[in-house]
């Protein structure tokens, strides 16, 4: 059966300093085989990923990437530098490679901009965007433009994890629980129903959301969300908006990124239906055949699998079959 895998990261020796907070995370050693992984985009990864069975990998500037530069006008610069570099190794291997642009999201029409033109001159599949861009998300006023013309490309934005702006005084004294263990997840999904609550899908209905780890967990909240909703609305919070579920449904895909277990995959069927679950590996952090060992013995159907495997892909990223 096909695969496609959707969050597959790389990294450039150009852009190597801007991922130093995501190094700081990790062990030396775990970091020095990632990184050997990420720069690697030939013999090593075509490699794992034929022994893995990955017949496509859609590959991403790993976090927190281009949306790390202070200054607008470099970091406008730096996306279409990275984005013509992965629009040339997509080139030099067009049935293995997919790609999703990084964006200058520092000056909102800028980024608008180089969606359109990753998207229509380079051919890339959409933007991950790692987390907020120096404190501001998604959901900002200025960034509406950017989900204008993501919905007008009809291309999905990926959000991804990246540090936090600041750390949660709970989280204080347990610094484990800073990165992927923990905070990641509840960061992603708190920007997720940020653009929930502020109005971005109600502005712009049409628009696409990917999220990795399964959803970072939001699949399992689609009755408390609405039951607390229900009962802010009559405390005094003046929004007009549908239950949050809806548009989770509606606009929300996720992906098996670094998530190979089938409780959650099981519940996110369940919540938001097949069309909306996708494969990712999340490779190089993750072990790539356990990712497709997982997904292969899943106790799922044979029409669900392929639609996670490659048919929503397909249909989501404009991918031919």
């Amino acid at each position: 059966m096909r695969t496609i895998a959707l969050e597959e990261h790389f990294l450039t020796g150009d852009l190597a300093h801007y991922s130093d907070a995501t190094r700081e995370l990790a062990q030396p050693q775990v970091w020095q085989d990632a990184s050997k992984r990420l720069t690697d985009l030939a013999e090593q990864r075509l490699a794992d990923m034929d022994a893995a069975g990955v017949d496509v990998a859609v590959l991403s500037l790993t976090a927190p990437g281009i949306q790390a530069e202070p200054d607008p006008q470099v970091a406008v610069a730096r996306a279409a530098e990275a984005n013509d570099f992965l629009a040339g190794l997509i080139a030099a291997n067009p049935t293995r490679y997919r790609g999703f642009a990084a964006l200058p999201l520092q000056n909102p029409d800028a980024a608008a901009n180089e969606l359109q033109r990753a998207v229509e001159q380079l051919g890339l599949c959409g933007a991950l965007v790692n987390a907020h861009t120096l404190g501001s998300y998604l959901d900002a006023p200025p960034l509406r433009v950017v989900w204008e013309r993501a919905e007008a490309l009809d291309v999905p934005l990926y959000l991804h994890p990246a540090n936090g702006f600041d750390t949660p005084h709970v989280i204080g004294g347990h610094p484990e629980l800073i990165g992927p263990m923990w905070s990641w997840g509840t960061d992603t999904a708190t920007h997720a129903l940020r653009l929930i609550f502020g109005g971005v899908f109600d502005d712009f209905p049409g628009a696409k959301l990917l999220l990795g780890h399964m959803g970072e967990s939001l699949p399992y909240s689609l009755w408390r969300l609405d039951s607390r909703w229900d009962w802010h609305r009559h405390h005094g919070i003046e929004l007009e908006l549908e239950h949050p579920s809806k548009y989770l449904r509606r606009n929300l895909y996720v992906t098996t990124s670094g998530v190979c277990d089938d409780a959650p995959l099981l519940c996110a069927l369940s919540a938001l239906g097949p069309e909306h679950v996708l494969f990712a590996t999340d490779y190089p952090y993750e072990d790539i055949r356990t990712a497709t060992a997982f997904l292969a013995g899943a106790p799922i159907g044979v029409d669900d699998r392929a639609k996670i495997s490659h048919r929503n892909a397909e249909r989501l990223l404009h991918i031919d079959p």
